[in-house]
């Protein structure tokens, strides 16, 4: 008897404290229990250790309050132009009331899945294809807006909608991939017919600025031979110009010479006789001679015949003689 109540005095002992374990709950971080007591909402335990009632208390939803991602599978949209589509939606949001999102719907994600293909065909029948594949950006914000508003009393709040993927129908999407083929080739083809304007541009340019430095050329080139030859015709000149004064100088000296000598008026006379010698020699065809250069020739010619010994004395002629009749 003593065996049996002591077993059964331990079986009562782990009883009981089983019981006080399932009263202690820990909750962790980024988590929330709603608790209900005799099946009415008794409170929300955030994080930290509660004690609860037993067999009175329990837990009634364990709710994550971290940010998730649902990823919807494709929904079937129609546009305004009557194209039948498919556009699969990811969905980012988080729990901000435990208790509405316990007590408010009885699924939330099915929910929340159900008002994103219904607020995705609202808004995309507004619009038409390429509307559709050019206004993401628009999309996602109506998208997130809508679905707030009605996630709201689920205690729900939608961060950001993204349209995942938009699948047009086969046909239409081969003639998106040749519109986007033709597009292509026509900017190719606006590439190299910019590049060849460029190139053109660039050879005509290059063509002008050597006919400028040929031009340039030819100019200093003329420059430099108009300035050779005025250089040259200026020293010849100069050349000229210092002979005429050298031939002057140099006559001048003589006479100072002759002057400084003593010469008397015949030797005057004659080098006055070289000077007409000289002038004979031009082109002149009338000469007038001075009586002076007459008597000077008359006397030079008479001196030379008496001085030569080849000439016969009778035909040499008469010394000349002075006023009184004597030679």
């Amino acid at each position: 008897m003593e065996v049996e109540g002591f077993i059964g005095f331990v079986v009562i002992a782990v009883l009981v404290l089983l019981i006080l374990a399932s009263c202690i709950k820990i909750v962790p971080q980024a988590q929330a229990l709603v608790v209900e007591r005799l099946g009415a909402y008794l409170a929300t335990w955030s994080v930290g250790v509660h004690f609860k009632l037993p067999f009175v208390d329990r837990v009634a939803k364990r709710v994550l309050l971290k940010e998730q991602v649902v990823d919807f599978a494709p929904q079937p949209v129609i546009t305004k132009d009557n194209v039948t589509m498919k556009i699969d939606t990811v969905v980012f949001f988080q729990i901000t009331d435990p208790k509405l999102y316990a007590y408010g719907v009885e699924n939330p994600i099915m929910a929340i899945e159900n008002l994103t293909a219904t607020t995705l065909r609202n808004i995309i029948g507004d619009l038409e294809l390429d509307q559709t594949l050019t206004s993401r950006e628009t999309i996602n914000t109506k998208m997130r807006a809508a679905l707030d508003v009605a996630t709201d009393p689920w205690g729900i709040k939608v961060n950001r909608v993204e349209l995942k993927n938009i699948i047009p129908p086969a046909a239409i999407q081969d003639a998106m991939e040749k519109q986007m083929k033709a597009e292509r080739e026509r900017r190719e083809a606006i590439l190299i017919a910019e590049g060849e304007k460029k190139s053109t541009i660039l050879v005509a340019e290059g063509k002008k600025q050597s006919a400028i430095l040929e031009a340039e050329a030819d100019k200093e080139s003329a420059i430099l031979r108009a300035e050779a030859e005025k250089q040259r015709m200026i020293r010849e000149a100069e050349g000229q110009a210092e002979a005429i004064l050298k031939v002057q100088q140099a006559e001048a000296d003589g006479l100072r010479f002759i002057r400084e000598a003593g010469a008397d008026s015949a030797v005057l006379q004659l080098k006055s006789l070289e000077a007409f010698a000289k002038a004979a020699d031009g082109r002149a065809t009338k000469i007038i001679i001075p009586s002076e250069i007459q008597g000077i020739a008359g006397l030079v010619k008479s001196l030379t015949e008496l001085g030569d010994p080849a000439q016969p004395e009778e035909a040499r002629p008469a010394a000349p003689v002075n006023g009184s009749g004597t030679p």
